[in-house]
């Protein structure tokens, strides 16, 4: 993308957004992360490594997340830790930083709703939340231009997929009658990457040392009348590593975007 003079603004790759420093777009607004989980689905990694130090390439998965929102101007993350808590400390301990890290430590497991109760107080603004195993390579400012265009107290963002089904799928009319046969049809669908945009209000409406899954504030939400939004994603913006098989997909396409993007600047 070039502006009139054809200077190079940013770079999208087939895999999503990526690009430089933008227009900091998100500037002051909080991100918080979800760090606290076991890993389960990453063993053995993960019984020597919290999931957040995983590295993919030489930078851990936690350090990636927060570069793709300092790209946008944000500078504050609040870290919801629990399981090897410590080390995820001393690792932001010991590197050299240029943005604030805070840390809510949950004392037993609260979910992915329940922890955002130990910010409570602590966000005044409108904040982006994170789970610690996934990137979103997109244009975070224009999502949050839709959230507020929209008055939405929260957005989730979404991301196309498109599974092929290996069969032929009949479709039947009356009386068991066939109507149609599908070759290996495509079927897609949004599915929720796990990356949301909040109101400072929702935490009000989390109960204090309380099991929740993020999915049991949003019901929640809406119960009380409050609007929930979209923002759709491509397939290929969404990166996952939550399990063995994707977090090697995420490395490679990261990788390959990096050298594509080296390749050019040549």
């Amino acid at each position: 993308v070039v502006d009139e003079d054809r200077r190079v603004l940013r770079i999208l790759f087939d895999e999503g957004f990526s690009g430089g420093r933008s227009d900091l777009a998100l500037k002051n607004t909080p991100v918080v992360i979800m760090a606290g989980g076991s890993g389960t689905r990453l063993y053995p990694y993960t019984k020597i490594l919290p999931k957040p130090l995983i590295p993919i390439g030489d930078v851990p998965i936690v350090e990636r997340i927060i570069r793709q929102f300092q790209d946008f101007g944000c500078h504050e993350f609040h870290l919801v830790v629990n399981v090897k808590k410590n080390m995820i400390k001393a690792y932001f301990n010991e590197i050299e930083k240029d943005y604030d890290v805070f840390y809510a430590d949950e004392d037993e497991p609260l979910g992915t709703g329940g922890g955002l109760y130990l910010l409570k107080n602590k966000i005044k603004d409108t904040f982006i939340l994170s789970n610690c195993d996934i990137l979103v390579r997109d244009d975070f400012g224009k999502m949050m231009a839709s959230h507020k265009k929209h008055q939405n107290m929260i957005t989730m963002v979404s991301s196309l997929k498109t599974y092929p089904i290996p069969y032929g799928v009949v479709h039947l009319g009356d009386d068991g009658k066939l109507e149609t046969i599908e070759e290996k049809p495509q079927m897609s669908f949004l599915t929720n990457t796990g990356v949301y945009i909040i109101e400072p209000e929702v935490l009000e409406m989390i109960p204090e040392h309380t099991f929740m899954g993020f999915p049991d504030i949003i019901e929640k939400v809406k119960a009380e009348g409050q609007r929930v939004g979209i923002y759709p994603v491509s397939e290929h913006a969404w990166l996952d590593m939550g399990q063995m098989d994707t977090l090697e997909d995420m490395r490679e396409r990261l990788e390959d975007a990096a050298e594509y993007a080296e390749e050019n600047q040549r």
